[in-house]
Formats: structure tokens, C-alpha cells, sequence
């Protein structure tokens, strides 16, 4: 069935108090989307941002971000009050999100929520630790113990705590029982919002898309937890880390660092860890977008220490049989393969066994350094099986991108939509009903394309820190023509 949603991050959610979040806002933008008739909503991670703010950097696979929470509902349950959260200093720019504010205000807030709440009390938070024990409990000891010592890195840990000793895991369990229990009432309230936002969707024909990076960071619970799962040595320190290969985008390729999976060992336990994650992915959201899915098939290794990327090598990574196994155990789930970047024939062998639908993104279509029309990102090659975008949340907006792309490039796109008198700044329309009228089965258009913004709206820069993940949506841009206007092009190309 062809249908189609729109991409907006939690973060860039309007809101009161300084962050995107499950608030009043977030029931609007459903309200939005069903009457913009939309089927889908797709997310970022939502997992607990470290350093740079990127959600693909989290301190846990499974943890929820803390700064999600929505504050007006703690002030409806009387653990806050609204002069408390209104006298907390966010940042006054309603379209950006100052990160270190929004730390240093949040925190305390939501400790003060914490101290009023009696939670140790509450059946539904007993039962909650109970069936989230296997994360949870590490989750806020490492993030307990990280707060001890200053927010190191786990590596940087006395070796005791470092290495999971068990009389030291029962010293720290003991010393910072508050600290833990604080960052437990954390998640259980996450949960307990998201769950019912996500709820609200699902009752009116939304679901939720979301997002997962293949990769953990190497500074988080996961890591630290399970040090069997990594590439590590007898210190606990990467041997090698992931990235990408030097292209024509970036000339020393892309050092992520995040450490590299022993896929040997998870072959061997039946790939128990991955088949927990992704079962709990699945409590969260209706389908899963896989980020990079290309690192199933083969996997890029830099050895650890390197600057650059120019002295990393393609390793073999599990291939069909991980998702044999995943079908096996969790049953047929929707996935969608994040298949973008530099795809061989491997991959693509891999995608087309998988079953799962890979991405198209228009913006990639029209590239001066290929001026045929085999590309396989121009609409009239896609094959039902797949989800088109006009860009993603790394990629230009449209109209920044067509402001930027080379002036033959912009011809190769007026020739393709055969509209040769339409303003540059308008043009953005026509990309986005190109994309619409695709075969594709699904259709996703970050929200930024439908109001036509250019990249002061932009999400993310791939491989620059400080400005990245700050956009936000303001109250009142979504109006009511343009959901109307959306709702009629939906209806039009079929995906009502």
C-alpha cells in the first residue's frame, strides 16, 4: 500500500522549555500529520546524547534522553511547579537549542522531580525495573559513576569500577544508591511519556519510524557492560574503530570511532545482544530504520590511534545469515536498510535478500559527474520495493541544496521535471511531488522541504561539531494551509 510521512526529529518538536519533547507540541504534530493524511512519523534516536549532541553518539542503545521528558507533565503530576521550570534559563531562541543551557538547566529540574516523586514506592516503576533489568541497572550505574568521576570516559575509570570487579560493583551500588535510583526514575518516566505518545500515533494512523545506528559509542553502558561484544583489548581499549574510506567528500574519510563489533562471538551466541536490542526497538517503534546497513555486509576498520581513515581496511561483516536469524526470532519486522553512500553488488545482493526496502534520496539524483540516466537515485529507476526521500536529516535542505549544486546541475533538474519558468526558490515543490509520485512504497519528506527553508534549517553536517542538531520548528509554521496543501498532493499521488 503506497503511503507517505514526514521526518521530524523529537527534538525539533516546538516547545516551552528549550528542547523538542513529549508534550502538549508532539500531540499536535500528530494531530497534524492524520490531518495532513500522513501515515507516518519518522524520528532520530532517541537514546541520551553525549558530547557534540549527535543522537548517533548516545550513552546507551537502550536508554531514552532525559531532556525528552516533558516538564509540563511533571508540573500535572505536582513534582514540579511552573515557576520553577519557567524561572530555568533554556536559551530565548525558539528555533535553536542551546545544548549547554539546556544541561545545566534540565538537570537540576528534573533531580528536583526525582526528590519529590517517592518513586522506590511505585508498583509501576518496580515493574518496570523488573522488565528492563538486563539495561537498565548498568545504564545508571555507568551513568552514576561517570557523573562521580566528572564525566570521564569509562576508560579513564579506576581499574576496579573499569573492569566490573564485583566487590566494586557492590561499593558503587551502595555509595551512589540515590544516583543510580535517579537515573532509573529517568528512563521509567521516559518510558512512561514516550509510551503514551506513541500510543496517541498508533490511534490515529500514525506510526512511528524509528532510527538505530549500527554502531554503539565507545563511551557508553553498552561497552562498558559488555566488553565480550568488541573489539578490545586486555584494557578495555578498541583495537580497531569504525569510519569510512577517504572519497570525493571527504578526503580522509570519516574516523567515527566507535568500536567494532567481534561479529565471530555474536555469530556464536545466536546474536543474543542484537536480537535484545532489536526486540526492544520494536517496543518503541512500529519500524526500524537501520543506519548504515551497508556495515552488515562489510565493515570499514581503522586501526586504533589513527588520525585519519587512510589507513583502514573492508572486513567481512555477518551478511544474510544476522537476518536470517533476526526473522527467526523476532518474526517478519518492518525494516528499512539505510543503503545510501558507496553500494556494491554485495550490498545490493544483501538488500534484495533481506527483503527490507533500501532509500532513495532525490537529491542525489542529479550529479554532474553522472549525466546518464542509469543513476539509482532518478525516480523512473526505483523499484516499488524501497522509500524515497527528498533528502535526510545529514543532507541540505532542498532549497538550500538547489542554491548550492552547480548551475548544470540545476538544468539537469529543470530538464528532468520539464519546468523551465518556475523561481529557484520554489522549485522545492516540484522535487517534493517527484518524489511523491514515485513507485516507491513509502514516502518520507523532512518537514523542513514542505516549508521550503533553506539550510539555516539544516539538521546536520557530517564531520563538523557545534551547530549540528539545534533546528527547531516553531509554533504556528505548520499552518493549516499548508497541511491542507500537503493532504491534497498525498491524496493525489495515491498515498492517502
Amino acid at each position: 500500500m503506497r503511503a507517505s510521512g514526514i521526518l521530524l526529529p523529537v527534538s525539533s518538536l516546538p516547545s516551552r522549555y528549550g528542547i523538542g519533547c513529549f508534550s502538549r507540541s508532539a500531540y499536535e504534530f500528530v494531530d497534524q500529520l492524520r490531518a495532513a493524511g500522513q501515515r507516518y512519523w519518522q524520528i532520530l534516536p532517541l537514546g541520551p546524547t553525549s558530547f557534540g549532541d549527535s543522537p548517533y553518539q548516545s550513552f546507551s542503545t537502550f536508554a531514552g534522553n532525559p531532556y525528552f521528558i516533558s516538564l509540563e507533565e511533571l508540573i500535572e503530576q505536582g513534582v514540579l511547579t511552573k515557576e520553577e521550570c519557567d524561572a530555568a534559563d533554556f536559551g530565548d531562541d525558539p528555533a535553536d537549542i542551546d545544548y549547554g543551557k539546556l544541561y545545566r538547566a534540565r538537570f537540576p529540574l528534573l533531580r528536583k522531580a526525582y526528590e519529590r516523586s517517592d518513586i522506590s514506592r511505585n508498583p509501576e516503576f518496580q515493574s518496570f525495573m523488573e522488565k528492563n533489568s538486563y539495561w537498565v541497572r548498568d545504564y545508571a550505574i555507568f551513568m552514576a559513576v561517570k557523573d562521580l568521576f566528572g564525566g570521564a570516559s569509562w576508560d579513564r575509570w579506576p581499574e576496579d569500577i573499569r573492569k566490573r570487579w564485583g566487590y566494586s560493583m557492590d561499593y558503587y551500588q551502595r555509595e551512589l544508591y540515590y544516583e543510580i535510583e535517579f537515573y532509573e526514575y529517568l528512563q521509567f518516566t521516559f518510558w512512561q511519556q514516550w509510551a503514551k505518545l506513541k500510543s496517541y500515533a498508533n490511534e490515529n494512523g500514525i506510526r512511528i519510524i524509528g532510527d538505530i545506528p549500527i554502531y554503539v559509542a565507545y563511551d557508553s553502558a553498552d561497552t562498558w557492560a559488555h566488553t565480550e561484544l568488541f573489539q578490545l583489548d586486555e584494557e578495555n581499549l578498541p583495537t580497531a574503530v569504525a569510519g569510512c574510506p577517504p572519497d570525493g567528500f571527504a578526503a580522509d574519510g570519516q574516523l567515527w570511532g566507535n568500536p567494532l563489533y567481534r561479529w565471530e562471538y555474536h555469530r556464536e551466541t545466536g546474536y543474543a545482544w542484537w536480537l535484545s536490542r532489536l526486540a526492544y526497538c520494536y517496543q518503541l517503534y512500529d519500524v526500524v530504520r537501520i543506519d548504515h546497513f551497508r556495515g552488515f555486509d562489510e565493515y570499514f576498520s581503522i586501526p586504533y590511534g589513527e588520525k585519519t581513515a587512510h589507513r583502514g581496511h573492508w572486513e567481512k561483516g555477518p551478511g544474510i545469515d544476522f537476518f536470517r536469524r533476526v526473522k527467526e526470532a523476532l518474526g517478519e519486522k518492518e525494516i528499512i536498510a539505510e543503503d545510501l553512500g558507496y553500494v556494491t553488488d554485495t550490498v545490493r545482493q544483501l538488500v534484495r535478500e533481506s527483503g527490507y526496502p533500501g532509500m532513495k534520496v532525490i537529491e542525489f539524483a542529479f550529479d554532474s559527474r553522472d549525466t546518464g540516466s542509469a543513476n539509482d537515485y532518478l525516480p523512473h529507476n526505483y523499484s516499488e520495493n524501497s522509500v524515497v526521500y527528498t533528502g535526510t536529516h545529514d543532507n541540505e535542505t532542498l532549497t538550500g541544496w538547489f542554491r548550492d549544486i552547480q548551475p548544470g546541475e540545476r538544468r539537469m533538474v529543470r530538464n528532468y521535471i520539464h519546468n523551465f519558468t518556475v523561481p529557484d526558490d520554489e522549485i522545492y515543490w516540484d522535487l517534493v511531488c517527484m518524489a511523491m509520485r514515485s513507485v516507491s512504497k513509502l514516502c518520507v519528506i523532512p518537514v523542513q522541504d514542505y516549508l521550503g527553508y533553506d539550510n539555516r534549517a539544516r539538521i546536520n553536517r557530517p564531520s563538523t561539531l557545534g551547530t549540528n542538531w539545534r533546528w527547531r520548528l516553531r509554533e504556528g509554521e505548520l499552518t493549516e494551509e499548508l497541511i491542507r496543501r500537503i493532504k491534497e498532493i498525498t491524496r493525489w499521488y495515491g498515498r492517502g
